[in-house]
């Protein structure tokens, strides 16, 4: 508010980093704006109470179950480009994919169809394969849903084992930290991004790699009334400037 500055609120659950920087591509690359700053947060909590159990109930968590992330990143797009720096060259908008997953304490299963599903149509409709990139990074699938991911793209004849990497479970350390799968939240991929992923191709050290950030589409009331949850993830591919 103190900025004073046009502003879209956005919602993508946890995809929401991803969507933030499509859309904030898509403006500059037309000249809709100079420079766009597109930015996610979650708060550990938050997700807790609205859409699992409250806090004080003490239930037990399942092993399958995500923490979410208190944090928040940020970046600034901008046509101008230098040496040393990151640029977007190409996204894939998600859709909505639901494979009748239920348990909101195993969002990893919900998210990953998603996942695999724009992971292909990024891969199809740039006419390349998954070794293009130096690493494939999804938002929040936790170690279950990559455990899925991965067999869904061996099914397609594609071996991700070796480049993809899983922003929920870079995050935490799940042995010093007992968070289960990981973690989970907006703010989940766009910390992870910003601090580690980010760094890692303005240095060079991977010259290409392709960010999707994954959502599970459940409300408040929805997953109470017995309803499946669909899953979203929106692909930035993202290059090292010599």
């Amino acid at each position: 508010m103190d900025l004073e500055i046009p502003l879209f609120g956005l919602y993508g659950a946890c995809s929401t980093m991803g969507e933030a920087m499509s859309l904030g591509a898509m403006a500059v690359n037309a000249g809709y704006a100079g420079q766009v700053m597109s930015m996610a947060s979650s708060h550990f909590a938050t997700a807790e109470k609205q859409f699992r159990f409250p806090l004080g109930y003490g239930n037990q968590r399942p092993l399958s179950a995500t923490w979410t992330v208190t944090g928040c990143g940020a970046v600034v797009l901008a046509g101008d480009r230098k040496s040393g720096m990151a640029k977007i060259t190409g996204i894939t908008t998600g859709r909505m994919v639901d494979m009748g997953a239920k348990d909101s304490m195993n969002m990893g299963a919900a998210m990953a169809p998603a996942a695999f599903h724009t992971i292909e149509q990024n891969l199809e409709d740039f006419q390349i394969n998954e070794n293009y990139y130096d690493r494939i990074i999804t938002g929040d699938l936790g170690e279950v849903g990559r455990t899925i991911l991965l067999e869904f793209m061996k099914n397609k004849g594609r071996d991700l084992s070796k480049i993809h990497m899983d922003c929920g479970i870079e995050i935490y350390d799940k042995e010093q930290q007992d968070t289960h799968a990981g973690g989970s939240g907006c703010g989940c991929s766009a910390v992870t991004f910003c601090s580690y992923i980010l760094p890692k191709v303005q240095e060079g050290t991977w010259k290409r790699v392709l960010f999707v950030p994954t959502g599970a589409l459940l409300s408040t009331v929805s997953f109470n009334e017995g309803e499946t949850i669909p899953g979203i993830a929106h692909a930035v591919m993202i290059e090292h400037i010599e």
